[in-house]
């Protein structure tokens, strides 16, 4: 006998809890079914626990500076690497836990094991590994007239590294790992590369970091790239733009990375590689082929409402494709299922989604970078305001970083800001909700911000655009 349902969700990241939370709200019986654990990538080995290590890499980075400040420490301070793997593991399962309390007050049930569709309104359910090793779940039938799909997304294995756990590493091996490389090379400069270089370099791991592309964090404006590049290679990792992994001598030790620059062949030697190369959508196994869902590669294909071409079936979150963000997922399934309850919706403008990377100096932005808005016919006003000009970046010690902003120079719409520095990513919500409410320049000058913050970069980066800078 099957159990019966307005709406299941496969999946319980961000994007599926957070939408099951809104779809209760509106009337549905939910439930979600979780493989896994409750909070999927994100809460367990993702956004929550990277986050709690680098903070512990910070407090490392600002013990050195301590007589900076006035404070004299006596002894040397060192990272207990275990423990702070640990910490970490303890932030993941606090919100995992967070979860599970939302679940329940808001009576959604969950299901636990592999979630599969046999036809558009039915998921069967068989057991499943969890990461701890645990098995969870039993076989049932659930039936619903809506289905959601929110499983995510994985790391992309390439020919050079074949990822094994131990000498090649994903995010989830650098994360949970114990032992600390003495010298580690990551693959990839993306979001996911740079937060762990600054994470073991500061624990005082070796760190290189290699990227094919011609620059660090390359979705990112060139002038934030090259500002960071700086701040990594002061830092002393040893940073190789340009360059393509050829793979891996795994022979004795230490491990050789075969590595093509423009200078010819080169050999690192490390004790472990970590894969940085992005990820791919879960696509497979989960019933789509079945049930005649259209995927494009490890994307499930959807409309602007995230209905796919079989009614009754939708999907969000990263196994729809760029960009794999815990935030862009929860607002798709909340419009999604806003959508189904009929309620006026309007779709995701992707141009309005943060991206946010948490290494320092942090890095924030939204909208156009400059070449993408020249690009795309705009006549732009830039504007840039160093943090070395800022009152209260000097009395935080912070002052690496600016905050440029483009605005359009004919209607002075805000296209876009990208900001590298102290706190970046808690000062590109105002530009957010500029951009949504349509703020223009002079309505940003005009909006009195509170002096002393790091806010206030924002409103002089505008000024400077428009040819009024006050404290540059």
């Amino acid at each position: 006998m099957a159990d019966r349902y307005d709406l299941v969700i496969v999946g319980s990241g961000p994007g599926g809890y957070e939408t099951a939370i809104r779809a209760t709200q509106l009337g549905m019986n939910t439930a979600i079914v979780e493989k896994n654990k409750l909070g999927g990538v994100c809460l367990n080995v993702g956004c929550i626990p990277t986050k709690a290590l680098l903070k512990s890499a910070e407090m490392m980075a600002e013990a050195h500076h301590f007589s900076d400040f006035g404070i004299d420490l006596d002894g040397e301070v060192t990272p207990n690497f275990p423990k702070v793997i640990d910490r970490s593991r303890g932030a993941a399962n606090q919100m995992n836990r967070g979860v599970k309390f939302l679940m329940q007050k808001n009576d959604i049930d969950i299901h636990y094991g592999y979630g599969r569709l046999t036809a558009p309104d039915t998921v069967e359910i068989t057991p499943s590994t969890t990461m701890d090793g645990d098995e969870v779940g039993e076989e049932k039938t659930l039936k619903a007239d809506h289905v959601i799909i929110a499983t995510g997304a994985r790391p992309r294995e390439i020919p050079p590294l074949p990822i094994d756990g131990e000498n090649i590493v994903t995010y989830e091996g650098a994360m949970l790992q114990k032992e600390q490389p003495d010298r580690l090379v990551i693959v990839g400069a993306g979001a996911i590369g740079v937060e762990f270089g600054y994470f073991y370099n500061h624990m005082g791991t070796d760190v290189t970091i290699i990227e094919v592309q011609d620059r660090m964090v390359p979705v990112e404006d060139r002038d934030v790239s090259r500002e960071l590049e700086r701040a990594y290679k002061k830092m002393g990792i040893t940073v190789m733009t340009g360059a393509q992994v050829q793979g891996v001598d795994q022979d004795g030790e230490p491990l050789r990375v075969e590595v093509d620059t423009k200078r010819g062949t080169e050999h690192i030697e490390c004790d472990q590689v970590l894969s940085a190369v992005g990820v791919v959508g879960n696509v497979e196994n989960i019933g789509l082929d079945d049930v005649g869902v259209e995927t494009d590669g490890n994307d499930v294909v959807v409309d602007d409402f995230y209905r796919t071409n079989v009614d009754g079936v939708y999907a969000i979150g990263d196994v729809t494709g760029a960009p794999w963000l815990a935030h862009k997922a929860s607002h798709e399934g909340i419009l999604c299922v806003e959508k189904i309850a009929g309620e006026d919706v309007r779709p995701i403008d992707m141009r309005d989604v943060p991206g946010c990377t948490f290494c320092q100096p942090q890095i924030a932005s939204v909208g156009y970078t400059e070449e993408e808005a020249e690009e795309a016919g705009y006549d732009v006003k830039v504007g840039k305001f160093p943090f070395k000009a800022s009152g209260k970046a000097a009395a935080l010690g912070h002052q690496e970083g600016f905050v440029k902003t483009i605005y359009d120079d004919k209607y002075g719409e805000f296209l876009g800001c990208h900001i590298i520095g102290h706190d970046a990513t808690e000062l590109i919500a105002e530009v957010v909700s500029a951009r949504k409410l349509e703020t223009t320049g002079h309505e940003i000058m005009e909006a009195m911000h509170p002096h002393p913050t790091l806010s206030e970069s924002i409103m002089e980066a505008t000024r400077a655009a428009y040819g009024q800078p006050i404290n540059i």
